[in-house]
C-alpha cells in the first residue's frame, strides 16, 4: 500500500508543478479572473465571478465567457500528465443563464484516456449549484512535456 500512496502523491505534485507551469504562461484565463481552486491528475476545478463586462445583449452571461471558464478547466485536466494537450473538440450546452455577480465553478473530470486521446466532462454551477453549462472536450496528447526538465 506504501508503494500506491507514494505515487499517488508524486503524480498529484506533478499536476501542481504543471498547473503552476501553465498558470504562468495562459494569460486570458487570468484577465478574465478565472481562479485555480483544485487540481490533480486528469481533474481541475476553477471559478470565476461574472461581471458586468462579460454581459451578451440581454443582459446575461456571454455564453463564451462560460465556454471559457469551462476550456480553461478542460486544459489544466488534459495538461495535468505533463503531456502538452490541445482541443480537438468541444461541445457545450447552456441548460442556464448566468448572470452578473454570479460565481461560477467548473468541475472537470476526465472519461477516458488511451493513447493520444483524451475526453474529459466538464460540468459548469453557480453559488447555489444551478448547473449553467455541461461542457465535453476530446484532445489530442502531444510530444514532450510541459515541465522543463521532467523526463
Amino acid at each position: 500500500m506504501p508503494h500506491r500512496a507514494t505515487e499517488d502523491s508524486q503524480r498529484q505534485a506533478l499536476a501542481e508543478r504543471v498547473a503552476a507551469a501553465i498558470g504562468e504562461k495562459a494569460t486570458a484565463p487570468r484577465a478574465l479572473g478565472i481562479e485555480l481552486d483544485t487540481i490533480g491528475p486528469g481533474h481541475a476545478r476553477m471559478s470565476m465571478t461574472v461581471t458586468g463586462d462579460m454581459l451578451n445583449a440581454v443582459g446575461t452571461g456571454h455564453g463564451g465567457i462560460t465556454f471559457t471558464l469551462a476550456d480553461t478547466a478542460f486544459a489544466y485536466a488534459c495538461n495535468s500528465y505533463d503531456r502538452p494537450a490541445v482541443a480537438l473538440s468541444c461541445t457545450i450546452t447552456y441548460p442556464a443563464a448566468a448572470h452578473p455577480g454570479d460565481r461560477l465553478t467548473a468541475e472537470c473530470r476526465e472519461i477516458h484516456r488511451k493513447g493520444r486521446n483524451g475526453t474529459y466532462d466538464c460540468t459548469v454551477t453557480n453559488q447555489t449549484g444551478e448547473v449553467v453549462a455541461l461542457f465535453r472536450g476530446q484532445c489530442r496528447i502531444l510530444e514532450g512535456h510541459i515541465v522543463e526538465g521532467n523526463p
